[in-house]
Parts: C-alpha cells; sequence; structure tokens
C-alpha cells in the first residue's frame, strides 16, 4: 500500500519509466514538501536508475549551506519567491550528478502566511543540464496542509515531465 494517492503513485510510475529510459537522473530541493517528493519517487521499484539525491531545506540556513541559495536572495526576495525557487533548482542540480532538478518552497499552513504571500502560495522551479528551466507559481488558498503540499508534488511531477518534452 502507498502512502501516496493512486493517480499521483501512476504518475510518478510513469516518469520514472520515462527517465530511466532516457537514462535521466533527477534531484529536488524541497522546503514546503518536506521531502516528499523524492518519498514519491522512491516508492516506485526501479527508481534507484532515475533518483540521484534530495535535499531537505527547510531553513533559510538549509537553503544557503546545501543548495548555495545566496543571502541576499533570501533577504531580497523572501524564502518564497521565484528567485529563491530557481536558486535552489539550480544548487540541487550543480551539487548533485542529476540530468534535472525541481525545487520547492511555499507556505503549507495553517499559519505563516501573509497578505503578500498567503498560505496555499507555493513557487517551484525545475532546470535541466540542457538549459532549459521552468518556474510556476501556485496559488492554492488555505485548502489544508496536506491538499497544499500534495497539489505541489502534483505539479512539481508535471514540471520534470515538462522539461524533457520537445519546446512546442
Amino acid at each position: 500500500m502507498s502512502l501516496f494517492p493512486a493517480d499521483l503513485e501512476q504518475t510518478a510510475q510513469a516518469l520514472i519509466a520515462d527517465f530511466s529510459k532516457r537514462g535521466l537522473t533527477i534531484a529536488t530541493a524541497e522546503s514546503c514538501t518536506g521531502g516528499l517528493i523524492a518519498g514519491l519517487l522512491t516508492e516506485i521499484a526501479g527508481s534507484s536508475a532515475v533518483v540521484d539525491r534530495g535535499y531537505v531545506t527547510y531553513s533559510n540556513q538549509a537553503k544557503m549551506d546545501m543548495l548555495g541559495v545566496p543571502a541576499t536572495t533570501l533577504e531580497t526576495y523572501g524564502a518564497v519567491s521565484r528567485e529563491t525557487a530557481l536558486a535552489m533548482a539550480h544548487g540541487a542540480l550543480y551539487r548533485s550528478g542529476a540530468s534535472l532538478a525541481v525545487a520547492v518552497t511555499g507556505i503549507a499552513g495553517p499559519g505563516g502566511g501573509s497578505a503578500e504571500k498567503p498560505v496555499g502560495l507555493v513557487h517551484l522551479a525545475a532546470m535541466a543540464r540542457t538549459g532549459k528551466t521552468l518556474h510556476k507559481a501556485i496559488r492554492l488558498g488555505d485548502l489544508g496542509r496536506e491538499t497544499v503540499r500534495l497539489e505541489t508534488i502534483r505539479t512539481a511531477i508535471a514540471m520534470l515531465s515538462s522539461l524533457v518534452q520537445p519546446s512546442a
């Protein structure tokens, strides 16, 4: 029995199979999901061929120490920002041997939000060694911590898949 919803596990299974055939590897950099993206991916048999490593960087200090996120980025834009998500993805990609990286930083709730950055705001970034980079901000609202985290995982997996699709 999986810890994750069946549809999410099926999506991860398809991603692992596709990336395994392509010889692609993944690194994750997670704040608000606390390692759940890596957890979902490693729930799949055969994931060791694809998952290189995962960074759980909940604190700003961890983002700086483990991923090389500049202190000035955190001071200027905050932990929950496009700039921080991109810096996290860059750090995960270049501090690992992975082909692709995905990073998430957000406010899962129930507290911690503000008018400018409300509960349910998540910034995601995905980056490939080819240079292709994606960013997405999602505003889920105060749907509950579990829902915000699960929807963030869904979006992250979709972004990883998008990185390897031909550009339209």
